[in-house]
């Protein structure tokens, strides 16, 4: 199992439009950072964590050539505005792409994307895709898939494992039932939007906290804003705890469940 970060970047990218700062002016290709979605290819097989404002640009600079499922997180814009690009991957390999997220997801996706699910009449090509409600684990691929339920400030969203991974973006509290299912991970990808504590994100040091409690072999914090610098701020994260960025790549075992 490949997993690809394809942005680590919060809702606004860095750089930021019109800052200044020294992250949004620095030369670091690390800091450079669209919004935050990731790809996990098992078996030929591309699943794709959201669709972010950035779809386009990252599947050319990282070669993503098909897609055959979407598990997204939450409805919010820097996740979903991308929805419009899966056409060429209709396009590219002729079949629909199912599409998984909770019951308010699903409901805003329909409702903000209303030309691609209206069933009446069709004019110019539309991505081809259905929704789906995750009610619990599902079954893709031959590979098990495992919500996690989270809270991202007041708004229910999901983090998913698959295997040894687990990818958990934008949220500031994990329940304890949540917690339950992240034991033994090999990689935990985790939110960690600034230095500073935030309403609706974890911060630094709180992402950190969690990856000491979770215990995951290694940890890359991500959805990152123009606060964080790369260079310093990895310097000064504990062993196998460091922070994502574009294009990031890690090979994992199959994850459990799989079948031929």
């Amino acid at each position: 199992m490949n997993v690809t970060i394809l942005g680590s970047g919060t809702s606004s990218g860095v750089p930021m439009i019109g800052c200044d700062c020294p992250v949004c002016k620095s030369s670091d290709p690390h800091n450079r950072r669209m919004r935050a979605s990731a790809a996990v290819e098992l078996r030929g097989k591309v699943l794709l964590i959201d669709t972010s404002t950035d779809l386009r640009e990252q599947a050319l600079r990282f070669d993503l050539r098909r897609v055959d499922a979407v598990l997204y997180s939450h409805a919010h814009a820097d996740h979903i505005h991308g929805i419009d690009e899966l056409r060429v991957f209709n396009m590219r390999h002729l079949h629909e792409i199912p599409c998984y997220g909770n019951a308010d997801t699903v409901r805003r996706i329909k409702s903000y994307f209303e030309y691609i699910f209206d069933s009446g009449e069709k004019k110019g090509f539309r991505p081809f895709l259905s929704l789906n409600e995750i009610e619990g684990p599902l079954t893709l691929f031959g590979a098990t898939i495992v919500p996690i339920p989270l809270w991202h400030g007041e708004l229910p969203v999901l983090g998913y494992r698959l295997g040894g991974l687990a990818y958990l973006t934008d949220v500031n509290r994990i329940p304890d039932s949540s917690i339950e299912l992240l034991a033994d991970l090999d990689l935990l990808v985790l939110d960690a939007l600034r230095p500073k504590p935030h309403v609706t994100h974890f911060s630094i040091d709180q992402a950190v906290e969690v990856a000491t409690m979770l215990k995951p072999e290694k940890t890359v914090l991500t959805h990152l804003s123009h606060l964080v610098d790369h260079r310093t701020t990895n310097q000064n994260l504990p062993k196998g705890v460091e922070l994502a960025y574009d294009g990031m790549q890690f090979e994992l075992d199959d994850p459990a469940g799989y079948r031929e």
